[in-house]
């Protein structure tokens, strides 16, 4: 059976994640913290940097082979929240180690719904163009455009429905 890591190793990766330092996240990771590591709330590393919009430590814990898919323990994948943000730089990186473009949270509401929703219009641009389904619905039975309608995001909905 292997030893987990010390908690002083764990504490540093969640708080280096959160704070965005990369050396430091490095560290706790080589100190034997694994990639997939997830807080008492669920979080995943990659989600947590995701969605601080922390570039280098997304991109150090993809290297290390974090799963780009890994759902928090309300189901949701570190994409919906940086399509929810706007940070397209994230979101490319996501896509690009394979993240499902229309993985949808336990509402049925895709990351391209989340850009809709709060108006992220270059996100918008970025997950169309990378293939999300404009025509998916959520459990409501919404699509992308009618969510953007719903919320007032016209630049949204406008993209949506070119």
């Amino acid at each position: 059976m292997d030893t987990p890591p010390p908690a002083n190793l764990l504490e540093l990766a969640i708080q280096s994640t959160r704070s965005g330092d990369a050396e430091a996240l490095a560290r706790a990771l080589d100190g034997g913290v694994p990639v997939a590591f997830t807080t008492a709330r669920g979080d995943s590393l990659l989600l947590l940097a995701a969605y601080h919009g922390h570039a280098p430590c997304v991109r150090l814990l993809l290297d290390r082979g974090a799963d780009p898919d890994q759902r928090d323990a309300n189901g949701q994948a570190p994409l919906a929240g940086v399509a929810y943000k706007g940070l397209t730089e994230v979101a490319t990186m996501l896509l690009d180690a394979g993240a499902a473009i229309d993985a949808a949270g336990p509402d049925g509401r895709t990351p391209l719904m989340m850009a809709a929703a709060f108006n992220r219009a270059e996100m918008v641009r970025l997950l169309l163009a990378r293939g999300a389904r404009r025509d998916a619905r959520d459990a409501a039975g919404l699509d992308a455009a009618s969510i953007a309608h719903a919320m007032g995001a016209p630049e949204a909905e406008a993209i949506l429905r070119e």
